[in-house]
């Protein structure tokens, strides 16, 4: 994946669980999962503007590009 999630890590340092993170942002642990994992297709504005909300954090906290190209087919 192009885009590198590192919500783990400020999870980590921001001494919260993501149970407490998924109460907070109205997710299920499920969804919130997929995300840390950095397996999500794709993410609402929305939630990335919870999650920044309540870890106090920036965009660029939690989701990086590590300089390549990904080409997947879309209708995978």
């Amino acid at each position: 994946m192009a885009i590198k999630v590192y919500l783990e890590q400020i999870l980590k340092e921001r001494d919260m669980t993501s149970k407490e993170l998924c109460g907070l942002i109205g997710i299920t642990e499920a969804n919130l999962s997929i995300l840390r994992s950095g397996k999500a297709k794709g993410i609402r504005f929305a939630t990335v503007n919870k999650i920044c909300y309540y870890l106090q954090c920036d965009v660029g906290d939690i989701l990086k590009f590590d300089g390549n190209l990904e080409e997947n087919d879309e209708n995978e």
